[in-house]
């Protein structure tokens, strides 16, 4: 490879991971003010999202996003940080740390936790195929938050595992 062509590899890795990490401030932003129909379009058509449910392309991610205030859910706040983010081509992988103080039922909680993610470079520009969180902790702000405390059913049932327990 020629110094010129190494120089423009190199290059588009940092443009595509810089990309990638905008695309998940955007997430985090869209997601946060409600802004369901922008979301979903940050996904592939056939894109998945896996947390709190299972929700595979646009429809259904419309629904699932929409319906989080019906299940109690009314207000949260994304801070997602240490992207270690691995470009193939068109692909890409990203693992980053979710911390999430939000509302449930009215009552003030904490959450933390771990995405997982897989993209593909489209048209549009970087897309998700599929946004997986599990998670560490949900526990209401008051009752501390220490390990493995869950309050919302459906975040124990993506809990993190924990290694050297069972």
């Amino acid at each position: 490879m020629t110094a010129a062509a190494d120089l423009e590899a190199r290059l588009q890795r940092v443009e595509d991971v810089e990309a990638i990490r905008t695309l998940d401030a955007v997430y985090c932003r869209l997601l946060d003010d409600g802004d369901c129909s922008g979301l979903v379009e940050l996904f592939t058509p056939d894109g998945s999202f896996d947390g709190l449910s299972v929700a595979t392309g646009r429809e259904d991610l419309l629904a699932f996003f929409g319906g989080l205030a019906g299940g109690g859910l009314t207000a949260f706040w994304h801070h997602v940080s240490n992207l270690e983010v691995t470009v193939d081509g068109d692909t890409a992988a990203v693992r980053s740390l979710l911390w999430q103080p939000c509302v449930v039922d009215g009552v003030p909680h904490v959450a933390a936790g771990r995405y997982a993610d897989r993209l593909v470079r489209t048209a549009e520009g970087w897309r998700y195929t599929l946004k997986q969180v599990r998670f560490s902790y949900w526990a209401p702000l008051a009752a501390g938050w220490d390990q493995h405390r869950f309050t919302l059913e459906t975040a124990r049932s993506a809990a993190l595992p924990r290694r050297g327990r069972t």
